[in-house]
């Protein structure tokens, strides 16, 4: 069994996941618009270029998005994508880039549980949260 992360967009579901793939590493495997699907001729005109499905390998995970009518369109609330990085740097990076134009529920800090730690939506609608943990202790 796997489970995968399925996101929906308002619109921008090719432009953010191709922000993902230039700026945290992820590989786009697959990207279909609607106008490509076997059948395009019962496609609105406005939906043509929206995307049908796409995947994406980022980390070890796999996620996979698509767009929908904007009008039905909400912000990912109450679920986060916990993203998870190896140094204070790549932390501090990672938040400057997906903060910029987002909305930052919890700023960037230090905690007892991680050197770094931030809660956030980006301007796609995403919501994040990243961390650099803290070594966890043994457990006995």
């Amino acid at each position: 069994m796997k489970l995968h992360t399925y996101l929906n967009y308002g619109g921008n579901c090719e432009q953010a996941f191709r922000f993902y793939e230039q700026h945290l590493g992820g590989q786009i495997t697959m990207m279909m618009t609607h106008g490509q699907q076997p059948n395009p001729s019962n496609v609105s005109p406005e939906q043509k270029n929206a995307i049908l499905h796409a995947r994406m390998i980022l980390g070890e995970a796999e996620i996979m998005g698509s767009d929908v009518p904007p009008e039905r369109f909400q912000p990912m609330r109450s679920v986060y994508l916990s993203l998870n990085v190896g140094s204070i740097d790549e932390a501090e990076r990672i938040y400057a880039l997906l903060s910029d134009g987002g909305q930052i529920f919890m700023p960037m800090e230090e905690t007892f549980f991680a050197f770094r730690f931030a809660m956030l939506r980006d301007k796609f609608g995403t919501s994040w949260m990243i961390l650099n943990e803290r070594p966890r202790p043994q457990n006995v």
